[in-house]
């Protein structure tokens, strides 16, 4: 498919057309329907939501692409498009032999219907895969800055004062170290952002139903793309890699990848080291027989994404939320805007960029033992 007129109809506005999309799109191009993991919770409309996986591909398959989209939720109108865009593309068409493709669409519905990065528990999907019953990280930096991360109130002295203090803390201790105290997971502060929860959420645990239902476990590779945004420069998409130096999916990334490679543990990524993220998932699971990738796409700076976070927290922080009152509709688009700009620009980088990463990844699986 031509990408401009892709562009036009991959994308949605939001989660209910989006998960219309991905369905027609599904069924257009294989004539098949979901396997469907409904959520308890609601939409801001009252909607249905459900984390949805599709098969595409022989079901004895030994080397699997796993597709993930809404991992941080509104970043889902991002995944969520790329999904749509292979389906429509004429992907299935193009599988090499003896390789599927498993597509996991609005893995955190809740947070995509919400326009929230966070699941339904307040917590940040990709720091909420350590392992509970062991001593939790410690974040002593934002412990410090919890209350300028997000405030009690948003009137102008309360955020002076918050703003102060982070530059305060930032000439102290140097930009990365104010960073790793944002964003690096932290597992106290249950109203603050990056929280990484007390124990495992909704979408942690269908990501687990969702491996066993699919029988990942028995196959010889699976290659993990899980799509985000928020980071980097604007519609430039990073596959951002944790694996370690020597290791075999480090390998195979970099084979797959070349030097666009992130590798946030030796200071080349945009990215830093994180605790809690999805390849903590996977990695117990299949050891030397996976790869996984965060392929971040760029929006806006990071000081903006921090105030529409410490916004949309307060906002949550208060209770019920009213989807149609003007401050929360200033304050969720806001938030959407930062991590789904939605201009015609953005969306064409991120697909062809999506398109390339997609194929790379297919490609490096059909050479892989």
């Amino acid at each position: 498919m031509d990408l401009l007129t892709s562009v036009a109809g991959s994308f949605a506005e939001t989660y209910g057309e989006a998960r219309e999309k991905f369905l027609a799109a599904l069924s257009a191009a294989t004539g098949t329907a979901p396997r469907v993991y409904a959520n308890p919770l609601k939409g801001p409309q009252g909607e249905d939501l459900a984390c949805e996986a599709a098969w595409i591909g022989p079901e004895d398959a030994s080397r699997v692409l796993v597709l993930i989209s809404a991992t941080h939720g509104v970043e889902g109108f991002c995944g969520s498009g790329m999904q749509v865009d292979w389906l429509a593309d004429g992907g299935t068409d193009r599988l090499p032999e003896g390789v599927a493709v498993l597509l996991v669409h609005a893995l955190n519905c809740h947070g995509f219907a919400w326009w929230r990065r966070v699941t339904e528990e307040g917590c940040d999907l990709n720091r909420n895969f350590i392992d509970f019953s062991q001593p939790i990280p410690d974040n002593p930096g934002h412990d410090e800055l919890v209350d300028a991360f997000v405030p009690d109130s948003l009137d102008p002295d309360t955020l002076e004062v918050g703003e102060r203090k982070i530059a305060e803390f930032r000439t102290a201790h140097g930009e990365l170290a104010f960073q790793s105290a944002r964003k690096a997971g932290q597992y106290r502060h249950a109203h603050s952002v990056f929280f990484g929860g007390f124990e495992e959420t909704w979408s942690r645990r269908t990501l687990t139903q969702i491996f066993d239902d699919y029988r990942l476990g028995e196959r010889a590779v699976v290659s993990v793309v899980d799509v985000h945004t928020g980071l980097g420069p604007f519609g430039y998409g990073e596959p951002i890699c944790g694996h370690k130096r020597g290791s075999v999916g480090l390998e195979r990334v970099l084979s797959m990848y070349g030097h666009s490679t992130g590798l946030p543990a030796e200071g080349q990524s945009f990215s830093i080291p994180l605790h809690g993220t999805q390849r903590a998932f996977w990695q117990p699971r299949l050891d030397d027989r996976y790869t996984y990738v965060a392929l971040e796409f760029g929006t806006f700076d990071t000081d903006r994404g921090r105030r529409a976070l410490r916004a949309d927290h307060w906002l949550h922080n208060r209770g019920d939320v009213d989807w149609d009152d003007p401050q929360t509709r200033a304050i969720k688009m806001e938030l959407r805007t930062q991590y789904f700009p939605a201009t015609d620009d953005w969306k064409e980088m991120v697909l062809w960029r999506g398109r390339q990463i997609l194929r790379q990844t297919l490609e490096g699986l059909a050479r892989f033992d």
